[in-house]
């Protein structure tokens, strides 16, 4: 395993890379462990979840369940544990932050202004997010740069310094088509919102389908101001590797 101070040299080995497979063991032979992929179900990540079984990758699979998911999401999730044979580690809010909020401000508190949809974003998935990588040296994630205007300056290989970790994003050049096609070529299961025009699947009081023409996440904290719709799990604390 190298060491920070040299993981520069990684970068263009990444860009050479081909196929996912490539991409996912060349990352984990060269970056420190231990290594956690942090999964919510979404196409994307229905991908690289199905390469870690499939190639027996040395990653920890871990969700946060803010407790508030779609119905459909907790059964993709229930059908991938059959599917892929794999753990996967859920993490909760913590009881007395949640209870202390919702009595403050009630159960739909993101509704009523952007400050009070953070902190909810905040207990139920920043703050056990802390937990899940507590330790750890390299986190997966599914991001695409197509995802949102904030993604699209991110590079495949970051050094988070947050959390303290390498952050690793495998598939963040693949475009959707890509993705849709490499999801039926392994006839991998999706989330049954997809077809129904959820684009961006989160929790279900704040996400809605979308319009032909809509950006990805426009059903994403929909009656906020575009180009600001993050949850926080995502922060720009992170700096390439040069």
């Amino acid at each position: 395993m190298v060491m920070q101070s040299n993981t520069k040299s990684i970068k263009p080995l990444l860009a050479a890379a081909g196929t996912l497979d490539e991409v996912l063991t060349l990352g984990l032979q060269q970056l420190e462990g231990p290594a956690v992929f942090s999964t919510s179900f979404s196409k994307e990540d229905q991908l690289i979840l199905e390469a870690i079984s499939r190639l027996g990758l040395p990653v920890h699979v871990f969700t946060l369940d803010t407790g508030r998911l779609f119905p459909e999401t907790y059964r993709l999730w229930t059908e991938s544990l059959s599917r892929f044979g794999l753990p996967i580690k859920p993490y909760y809010p913590d009881t007395a932050e949640l209870e202390g909020m919702v009595s403050a401000a009630g159960p739909d508190l993101f509704y009523s202004s952007i400050e009070n949809r953070q902190r909810c974003c905040t207990v139920r998935k920043v703050h056990p997010l802390k937990r899940a990588l507590q330790g750890k040296k390299l986190w997966l994630t599914g991001i695409r740069a197509a995802h949102s205007p904030n993604r699209s300056t991110l590079e495949m290989l970051e050094y988070d310094e947050a959390h303290e970790l390498h952050k690793f994003h495998p598939l963040l050049h693949w475009s959707d088509r890509q993705v849709d096609e490499e999801l039926q070529r392994l006839s991998i299961p999706c989330n049954a919102l997809y077809d129904r025009g959820f684009l961006s699947i989160g929790c279900a009081p704040c996400t809605r389908a979308v319009s032909a023409g809509e950006d990805v996440r426009a059903g994403r904290w929909w009656w906020e101001e575009e180009g600001k719709k993050e949850c926080g799990l995502h922060q720009r604390t992170n700096r390439p590797i040069v």
